[in-house]
């Protein structure tokens, strides 16, 4: 007979478990997907990520419950798709165009209150689409988006072994009451190591580029860490656990992708301060 005090502890051991299943099925499917669509790159890469972003923009503006929402999804969804499109021919001046001025359309159509919010929307699933699309299909872009993918899921899983390994004073408890300091630094300083990693089993690593490489990986980490904390704090904001319940075990994919879409836009940020909007990739892997 269980005792009254083991009683508990088992059957959160017995959840725990029953939650952990669907969530280990869910992430290996989705990075199978993800790594199937990186090696065959060209249009099916791009309508991947594509479906990503408007998935993306249809849980942020269902998230913020703002005024007219069949006219905020269809008004950002073209804008994203037209966006998508002109990154796909490179031309990253008419994408950055199709956002912004959907974001203006979108502020006036979310109504008072919640305009600023309405906007970004746009803008955030937006930048996916635009700065993976331009990264992949940058010279050398297989490499950047196999880094980025090395140094984002690194980071988060080392973050999650670190915290419940080590412990310690929590981050930033008020937006994400299990992010440690402990696991912050584990995961950063771990995903940077693991891009340089991936880069040299695929031979993505140029002689004497591991530095700056290594370094971008960590501001690439660091920031994939400030994703995850800005979405933790626009649902604490809105009164929600989960973007939507697409993914079992996961939530939605702005759950799975916020980390994953600050690195990614930081990536193409700094390829093209460092080397233009057409090499991308090379702007971040080559120093």
């Amino acid at each position: 007979m269980t005792s009254s005090r083991d009683g508990p502890a088992a059957a959160g051991s017995a959840s725990s478990m029953k939650d952990l299943t669907p969530r280990l099925l869910s992430g290996v499917v989705m990075a199978a997907a993800a790594l199937a669509t990186l090696w065959r790159g060209s249009d099916v890469f791009v309508v991947f990520w594509l479906g990503a972003a408007l998935v993306v923009h249809w849980e942020w503006q269902s998230l913020i419950d703002a005024p007219r929402r069949p006219a905020r999804l269809v008004v950002g969804w073209i804008a994203i798709a037209a966006a998508a499109f002109s990154a796909r021919h490179m031309s990253l001046d008419l994408a950055a165009l199709a956002l912004v001025l959907s974001a203006l359309a979108l502020g006036w159509i979310g109504g008072e209150g919640k305009r600023v919010w309405s906007a970004c929307g746009v803008i955030y699933a937006g930048a996916l689409a635009v700065s993976v699309i331009a990264l992949r299909l940058s010279l050398n872009g297989f490499d950047v988006i196999l880094w980025l993918f090395a140094v984002v899921w690194g980071t988060d899983i080392m973050a999650y072994f670190g915290g419940r390994g080590i412990g310690g004073p929590k981050l930033w408890p008020r937006v994400s009451p299990s992010k440690t300091w402990s696991g912050f630094l584990v995961g950063v300083s771990s995903g940077s190591c693991v891009g340089i990693v991936a880069l040299i089993a695929f031979g993505g690593l140029s002689k004497g580029a591991w530095l700056g490489v290594l370094l971008a990986g960590l501001g690439a980490a660091i920031l994939s860490q400030g994703g995850d904390l800005l979405e933790s704090s626009i649902k604490r904001r809105f009164g929600v656990k989960d973007s939507s319940h697409l993914i079992p075990g996961h939530g939605g994919f702005m759950d799975r992708l916020d980390g994953f879409i600050a690195a990614a836009v930081f990536a193409a940020l700094l390829g093209g301060i460092r080397n233009g909007p057409i090499e991308l990739a090379i702007g971040v892997l080559r120093w």
